[in-house]
């Protein structure tokens, strides 16, 4: 009875060991396999940027008018799970990015980012079917930024700014006042932002997405990457 016993704490050692040693394979693989925040581009010479990567500093009636999104833009959204006390994070990228600003002199005085969110992929589509089901993409396929307060970024046209952006963000039809930060710099072919905005699922009636053996969390972060051209 008591070899018993002590085979059976041992298996129960064994088993216990398995699923954390798989967890933490688990969540290594995944964090290897997600992308890294977006960054802007470090400028060169033949960019219109200075030697030594300094953005070219753009002049303000250069700076004025209206931009659109390009070809090349970028926009997703990052993750974190949990699988036994292991962390995780996920992150779905799409280049179906559309939209458009207007800008006054050095003030940015509206603007609008759509993104197809059916576009959005990780590295699983089991993953990719289970999130537009819960943002429920067929009946709503796109989600929106829209600024809502003038920014000033004259930092721009000297080459590079840093700013924070009042704005509302669409998600499977429901809309949140939400405040973005900002990078932006001028190029040589225009001017290029990345972006990020912390949001809660919740806030959007959206059920933190369950995988079935992994915790998702309630909050992420809404990420891009545009390029802007006359």
């Amino acid at each position: 009875m008591r070899k018993k016993l002590i085979v059976a704490g041992i298996l129960l050692v064994v088993a216990i060991a398995a699923v954390w040693g798989g967890s933490v394979i688990y969540a290594n693989v995944q964090n290897s396999r997600a992308s890294g925040e977006f960054t802007l581009t470090p400028q060169t010479p033949g960019t219109g940027a200075p030697s030594g990567g300094t953005p070219a500093a753009l002049a303000p009636e250069g700076l004025s008018g209206t931009w659109k999104i390009a070809e090349g833009s970028q926009a997703g959204y990052r993750v974190d799970e949990v699988l036994n006390g292991q962390n995780a994070t996920v992150v779905g990228r799409t280049s179906a990015v559309q939209g458009e600003v207007a800008i006054d002199g050095t003030s940015l005085t509206s603007a609008k980012v759509v993104v197809d969110m059916n576009g959005l992929v990780t590295d699983s589509d089991s993953r990719d079917r289970q999130f537009q089901s819960i943002v429920k993409t067929q009946e709503f396929p796109t989600s929106t930024f829209t600024l809502t307060e003038p920014v000033d970024i004259a930092g721009v046209a000297g080459g590079a700014a840093s700013v924070t952006a009042k704005g509302e963000l669409n998600i499977a039809g429901v809309s949140r006042a939400v405040t973005a930060s900002l990078q932006a710099q001028s190029t040589g072919g225009g001017v290029q932002v990345t972006g990020s905005i912390p949001i809660t699922f919740s806030d959007f009636g959206i059920g933190a997405p369950n995988l079935g053996f992994v915790k998702v969390e309630n909050s992420g972060t809404v990420e891009m990457l545009l390029t802007l051209v006359k």
